[in-house]
């Protein structure tokens, strides 16, 4: 069995929730307090043992690009005024991975972005980390609890979470194979977004995390375009299922839905609650605000 080593962060998304912001500012790059969501998404990665990361942008974000780059300029200021702190940080963010870049010329879908990584993957399973959906985690991060079930069974791997029923339609719902009260389980087929719940096969849905083996690329080649005209990861999923068997892993940590704009909301307020320079401050603020209520 082959080692996952390398990551892809799909980030061409073009953002439009959060317009007019994401006319200039890639949606990857708003801050969770002061630090980019990506950021978080490329740690979680390297926490898990990856280090070569692809990331797929778009023609508007170079943003990202620069992010992780050396700003020679910047260190040099930061070192003149004696902030070898802030030096050292922002040192840490170019040495983080090594980092390569794509571009997805056209927006046909996650299925797509997923197959321009294939000169950068091969034919080696690896992981995929969607740069809207921001996980913690205390001790072992989302994607690294997928690695370690993919070792177990070989097979592909969804990151899931138990969902309520009346938010299920936001979702891939996946159809487990017998019993599925343990956190990791075989499925056999996914329903993309069912309209009514009683059509879901399960309470448990992907929440973009995922181990994809190399063939899925082949697969991905001849997926037609699906749902909204665009070539759907699901539907490729779904597909290999016929050969590779498919597991989900609910995963410990908790996610946000940084692609929208509430899930964004809670995000920076839990954080900020976490953090011992921001937590008093942040709690009074809510105490006072809700005595206004």
């Amino acid at each position: 069995m082959k080692k996952i080593t390398k990551a892809v962060i799909p980030a061409a998304g073009l953002g439009t929730r959060f317009l007019p912001a994401t006319k200039a500012l890639p949606k990857e790059m708003l801050p969770i307090v002061d630090t980019p969501n990506i950021q978080y998404i490329v740690e979680e990665a390297v926490r898990a043992g990856i280090k070569d990361i692809l990331i797929i942008i778009s023609g508007t974000k170079e943003a990202i690009e620069d992010y992780f780059d050396v700003n020679a300029e910047l260190e040099m200021r930061l070192k003149a005024g004696k902030k070898d702190k802030e030096t050292e940080m922002i040192r840490a963010i170019a040495d983080m991975a090594n980092i390569v870049y794509v571009r997805q010329k056209e927006p046909k879908g996650l299925g797509h972005a997923i197959l321009s990584a294939r000169p950068f993957i091969g034919d080696e399973p690896f992981a995929v980390l969607l740069g809207d959906d921001l996980i913690t985690y205390d001790k072992k991060p989302a994607i690294g609890e997928l690695m370690e079930t993919y070792e177990k069974t070989g097979g592909t791997v969804l990151g899931c979470k138990r969902v309520p029923k009346e938010l299920l339609h936001k979702y891939g719902v996946v159809k487990p194979i017998g019993d599925y009260s343990s956190s990791t389980f075989q499925i056999c087929d996914m329903v993309e977004k069912p309209k009514d719940p009683s059509l879901a096969p399960s309470d448990v849905a992907a929440q973009g995390r995922y181990v994809l083996p190399g063939e899925i690329f082949d697969i991905l080649a001849n997926t037609q375009p699906g749902v909204g005209g665009e070539i759907q990861l699901t539907d490729a999923i779904k597909t290999s299922m016929e050969k590779i068997p498919c597991y989900a892993q609910i995963f410990t940590g908790d996610r946000y839905d940084i692609g929208d704009k509430f899930g964004y909301i809670k995000s920076i307020i839990d954080f900020s609650l976490k953090r011992d320079d921001l937590k008093d401050q942040v709690k009074a603020y809510i105490k006072e605000l809700a005595a206004k209520e």
